[in-house]
């Protein structure tokens, strides 16, 4: 596989910028990335969604007082405008020019998790994920801070439910556990005073805010400091602590680079991220730009997003519906919105489970066939619909003066990180040394031959 096409896949979703970065250079690839603009402007299918505590509260309203028809419909409604929104995102991943703001906001929808299952107002949600994505090149420090007094995360987290007097340590636990410092480096006392720290702040009107009523004034010992401290001043001092970078570095190197990141390099680049301030832009302009120079290719596993959008850019499915993809993505346990925890997903070998390859490979010949299920109009994502499929136009580029050999390695090297010497022989098995590339069923041969590659553990490793 061609540099330039691995880190496409993995500063992106496909193969489609590989001639960028070649024209570009990583650097200026990445200069391009970071300059990328972030739409401010709410989807239409949100605008009619409550957004406020007052619009929430007269929503349920509605739907307690309704006949139970409307209360089946409202509850079909906002299902349908969570699938909306996980089509909506998907466009932008399978459009954008330079993809790598929406690949960190995946990054950090997995680091931050907060879901739709969970918090049951979308807008809040869809709040939740423009946080991620305005600042996903920023400071880790301040999006930790933003993130925190999101109405979404004290939704998530229950901090809703935490005031004087009746504490509620989830945020508090999974703000030191998950988001930053990890396991072995805080105490349980410093969680139960966090929570106190972090009582009365529940949904406000735009973001999370404090109550003062439900307040928590005490002073409390917080990672060996004493005072007052309130969200921001609680972010800022585990900030402060030693371990800080290495959660995070770990977590972005297993994201874009490896399944399993070496200690010495976790320590490296944590080591850096601690020098530039926890600022994101100058940590993965180092790490992309040095890993970039190793030869470190099928170090990880693709995660099930990247194999559905890169195999939907070969076969040029433009027109598949984003719907589809996202339901794909949900029987692949990758259900955007919807991690199964506060964890996120695992990745890694987890994406490799028996029954997730044998959906890769049953997606492979449906859309090597044109084909892709289409769910549009028959019930929603947790239901039990029956399935249609939608059938679309597909094109997989070769070249026709290329020989049979040559057309195998055209493809390999854009397909496979590596080529054994008993694979290529099952590859010249398929498109034998007398195919005819001027031939009438020339595409549907060479169709073929893409659809085997797929289905090799080769490529399903970047």
């Amino acid at each position: 596989m061609k540099k330039s096409t691995l880190w496409s896949l993995r500063l992106g979703f496909s193969g489609r910028q590989a001639s960028k970065i070649e024209a570009l250079g990583i650097e200026n690839f990445l200069s391009n990335s970071f300059d990328s603009k972030t739409k401010k402007t709410i989807p239409d299918f949100l605008k009619s969604e409550p957004k406020t505590l007052l619009e929430l509260r007269a929503f349920r309203s509605k739907i307690r007082n309704g006949s139970e028809e409307e209360k089946k419909q409202a509850q079909r409604d906002q299902r349908r405008t969570a699938v909306e929104l996980r089509a909506w995102w998907i466009d932008k991943m399978r459009t954008e020019d330079f993809p790598l703001r929406q690949k960190m906001t995946a990054f950090w929808h997995n680091h931050f998790v907060s879901t739709v299952q969970k918090v049951k107002v979308n807008h809040w949600v869809y709040q939740h994920h423009m946080i991620l994505k305005e600042n996903a090149f920023g400071n880790f420090r301040e999006l930790c801070k933003k993130v925190v007094k999101s109405n979404a995360m004290v939704r998530y987290l229950d901090n809703v439910d935490n005031r004087r007097g009746k504490i509620n340590e989830n945020l508090s636990r999974e703000l030191l556990e998950l988001f930053t410092l990890g396991i072995g480096n805080y105490t349980e006392a410093d969680i139960k005073n966090g929570a106190k720290g972090l009582a009365g702040l529940g949904i406000g009107p735009e973001g999370a805010m404090y109550r003062r009523a439900q307040m928590d004034n005490d002073k409390i010992t917080y990672l060996g400091k004493t005072g007052n401290f309130k969200a921001d001043e609680l972010v800022d001092i585990i900030f402060e602590q030693r371990n800080i970078p290495y959660l995070l570095t770990e977590k972005v190197l297993k994201w874009f680079v490896y399944d399993k990141p070496t200690s010495e390099l976790i320590q490296y680049y944590g080591d850096y991220f601690r020098e530039v301030d926890f600022e994101m832009q100058p940590l993965l302009t180092k790490i992309f730009t040095e890993e970039y120079q190793k030869d470190n290719a099928g170090s990880k596993i693709k995660d099930p997003l990247t194999y559905v959008l890169q195999m939907a850019d070969e076969l040029q499915m433009y027109k598949a519906d984003n719907m589809a993809v996202a339901f794909f993505l949900q029987q692949q346990g990758m259900d955007l919105f919807n991690q199964p925890n506060v964890k996120g997903w695992d990745g890694g070998r987890s994406w490799l489970t028996p029954q997730i390859l044998l959906q890769r490979n049953n997606a492979s010949d449906l859309m090597c066939r044109g084909s892709f299920i289409n769910r549009r109009g028959r019930g929603n994502m947790n239901g039990q619909a029956q399935m249609r499929q939608q059938q679309v136009d597909i094109k997989l580029t070769w070249d026709r003066n290329l020989k049979s050999k040559e057309i195998i390695t055209s493809l390999t090297d854009r397909l496979l990180f590596q080529v054994s010497e008993p694979l290529q022989k099952d590859l010249e098995d398929v498109l034998k040394y007398d195919f005819d590339p001027k031939s009438e069923n020339a595409d549907q041969v060479v169709l073929r031959l893409f659809n085997f590659i797929t289905k090799t553990p080769e490529y399903q490793l970047i």
